[in-house]
């Protein structure tokens, strides 16, 4: 594993946890909390966002109109069963969901869950820096390059490590603001 591989794949793993962090309330609409809503449309699970627009009118709305007016009530129950925690209301035409202001129980658990993401995201990055460090050191004793060589790369790839999990952290940080802030 070349260290451009695994700066690529680190740079991958700071964008997935970025999307989980998208998926937590703050206690404001965000059309990214239904990323998750998997639809039955057909006999096949397919994405909330591909079978109708999702806006938000206001701080406190979701609106989702489905493209076909016949999938309306198999979208409300697809968000209805998903773990979004939303109790989704139809007009007919559209689907409103009201976000409700949080609590500070609701909060704290959101918090945590922010934290529990966020530690699998640097578990992720020390795992691609345990795989590329067996690398180097493979190649260093089947003698394809010399041990100074593979010093060198393991220190940048450390560098790396440290670099993607500070973003991580920062990411974690803007979360909590966002989640704490009433």
């Amino acid at each position: 594993m070349k260290l451009a591989e695994a700066e690529s794949t680190m740079q991958k793993t700071v964008e997935a946890t970025q999307r989980a962090f998208n998926t937590i309330r703050t206690g404001r609409a965000n059309a990214s909390l239904l990323d998750k809503v998997l639809v039955d449309y057909y006999g096949s699970p397919t994405s909330l966002k591909s079978l109708a627009n999702i806006s938000t009118p206001d701080a406190t709305t979701i609106l989702i109109q489905p493209y076909d007016r016949s999938s309306l009530n198999i979208v409300e129950k697809a968000i209805s069963l998903s773990d979004v925690g939303l109790t989704p209301s139809n007009d007919g035409s559209v689907i409103r969901l009201n976000i409700p202001p949080l609590t500070s129980d609701r909060r704290k658990e959101f918090v945590k869950m922010a934290s529990k993401y966020a530690e699998e995201g640097r578990v992720a990055i020390r795992n691609i820096r345990r795989d590329a460090i067996d690398a180097i050191r493979k190649q260093e004793k089947n003698a394809e390059i010399p041990e100074d060589e593979a010093r060198d790369q393991q220190d940048k790839l450390q560098k790396l490590t440290n670099k993607y999990n500070a973003r991580i952290d920062e990411l974690l940080a803007e979360k909590e603001k966002d989640i704490t802030t009433v």
